[in-house]
């Protein structure tokens, strides 16, 4: 990868990419790696549990030359979460080192709002010198043509509950909504799913959603061309008051709606809605760790063999996925004859395998889903795996 240095006059544009879990995200953004070609791309990226594949899924479907150090993985929480602990602190990393990036890019969990981590671009260390280039919200396009906001609702469920720093009080619907309030770049996954007729659809629906002037493309595969998702120059830390989350939009109406009754009542009733707010905040923390603690969940590693072909990898995968409780399979595995691995990400109905750069680094599928699902049902949809405790 050839290195660049950005202009120390000009600041470090920041894409971040948002969607539920199994919309398309790491996909698109694998894609922006291939076709990055000179750019010096920093990947910020975190993901559910601690196996951390995702960042060697991304990390191996990149430039060879890439080093592993391009890519930041956050171990702990959404980074939307813990700006002022984790984030924050990442990007003073990025913006310290002698080769400074080009370009930012953030995928996040999805599961917490983007408008904190927009916001975090204010902070004084940061705003001098990195600025939101946009915002890119990843929507599964079949699954909006089918009534619902992810093609997997229960593995978003579930991906949730196993966070405990997020809110799990407002509907998956209403993080849906404020998903696209907050985007400049609307991106429909999977559109090779849907009958022309059936796309046009769901971006009748998802416009009525968006602010003027934000752009819906469809792509397949992640396909899209590097212009369309760089160089948009929103400054979206700048243009926060027409991207408030329902939360935000909701104490904005009704600390509008106090001021024109008192100005007096209403100093004293946002200071007492900022500590409730607090109380209710943690309180819901604790009702969260009582009803859906992470022994409802689980997952296990499965070492595996040396397949025959990507298909029957597929086809394998897609049988595992199909045992009850089983929420999502993601991994390396091993082709007969084929010296790069295959990487498998499962949602769902959705299995994708394809072959990345490099060679063999590890060779195991990880399964997660819901406590107490049969592991030795997933073992023999698996055939001739070997079962290990994560």
């Amino acid at each position: 990868m050839t290195v660049s240095f950005a202009a120390p006059s000009k600041k470090i544009p920041a894409v971040i990419i948002t969607g539920f879990l199994g919309a398309g995200k790491t996909t698109l953004v694998r894609s922006l790696l291939m076709k990055a070609q000179d750019k010096r791309i920093a990947l910020i990226v975190n993901e559910f549990g601690e196996m951390g594949f995702d960042g060697s899924l991304v990390n191996g479907c990149a430039d060879p030359d890439c080093s592993a150090e391009e890519v930041v993985e956050l171990a702990n929480g959404c980074i939307c979460c813990t700006v002022a602990d984790d984030f924050l602190p990442t990007m003073e990393m990025l913006l310290e080192r002698e080769q400074v990036p080009d370009v930012i890019v953030i995928e996040t969990s999805g599961l917490a709002l983007p408008q904190p981590l927009v916001r975090a671009f204010n902070w004084p260390s940061v705003k001098p010198r990195v600025t939101v280039d946009s915002v890119v919200t990843v929507v599964d396009a079949p699954a909006v043509a089918a009534g619902k906001v992810a093609s997997d609702e229960e593995a978003v469920a579930a991906q949730r509950a196993a966070d405990e720093a997020l809110d799990h009080e407002s509907p998956v619907e209403e993080l849906f909504a404020d998903q696209l309030t907050c985007a400049d770049l609307v991106v429909l996954s999977k559109a090779d799913l849907l009958t022309d007729e059936e796309l046009a659809a769901v971006k009748a629906t998802i416009n009525g959603r968006l602010r003027d002037g934000v752009e819906i493309v469809a792509t397949s595969h992640g396909e899209l061309a590097l212009d369309v998702l760089l160089g948009r120059d929103a400054g979206a830390e700048d243009d926060m008051d027409l991207r408030l989350s329902h939360h935000e939009a909701q104490h904005a109406h009704d600390h509008d709606h106090d001021h024109d009754h008192d100005h007096d009542h209403d100093h004293d009733h946002d200071h007492d809605h900022d500590h409730d707010h607090d109380h209710d905040h943690d309180h819901d923390h604790h009702h969260h760790h009582h009803d859906h603690s992470h022994d409802d969940f689980e997952s296990f590693v499965l070492p595996t063999r040396r397949f025959a072909s990507i298909e029957e990898v597929k086809a394998q995968v897609e049988a595992a996925m199909k045992v009850s409780g089983v929420l999502r399979i993601k991994g390396s595995v091993v082709v007969e004859g084929k010296v790069a691995p295959v990487l498998v990400q499962a949602v769902g109905p959705r299995v994708e395998a394809w072959f990345a750069a490099g060679s063999e680094s590890h060779s195991k599928l990880v399964v997660i889903g819901l406590a107490g699902l049969d592991k030795h049902s997933v073992n023999a949809a698996l055939s001739e795996f070997e079962l290990v405790s994560a």
